[in-house]
């Protein structure tokens, strides 16, 4: 496969919605950073500590959760490219219909199959919102095209 096969989206609305993610899964993260860095204190050294399953299991959520930020944005870029949305209404719906796509029917299953608490899942579902439709907004307001004039 060729690189120009990938729908170009500009690099800086790439890095803004990798940071707009990021810090959404760093929300959902903090419980487990906040257990690492109480870790961190109790170990008698930092050598101790950087040997530890915390740390690594840390060092791991927050590599992935950077990479899938990215990895995401750089999707809804290409989207919101591929169909020529400009208006924030569009947006609006293009996030929804990747919320729609990859995330609605696990929070279905988790509600109706799972019988999961509201609250759990509702807590899951409003971030991956933030992730679809946030970043659609998001993006739009920013810019994604590389050549404005095409």
């Amino acid at each position: 496969m060729s690189l120009h096969y990938l729908p170009p989206v500009k690099p800086s609305a790439i890095a803004l919605g990798t940071v707009f993610n990021h810090g959404i899964e760093l929300a959902v993260l903090t419980p487990l950073f906040g257990q690492t860095y109480q870790r961190a204190k109790a170990a008698n050294t930092k050598e101790e500590f950087a040997r530890s399953k915390e740390a690594s299991s840390a060092a791991v959520a927050w590599g992935t959760s950077l990479v899938g930020s990215a990895l995401q944005s750089y999707g809804v870029g290409a989207l919101i490219n591929a169909t020529g949305t400009l208006s924030y209404k569009g947006a609006a719906y293009l996030g929804a219909l990747i919320f729609a796509a990859t995330s609605a029917p696990t929070y279905l299953a988790q509600l109706l199959t799972e019988k999961r608490p509201v609250d759990t899942v509702a807590i899951g579902a409003t971030s991956k919102i933030l992730e679809t439709i946030g970043l659609s907004l998001v993006l739009t307001w920013w810019g994604t095209r590389t050549n404005p004039f095409h």
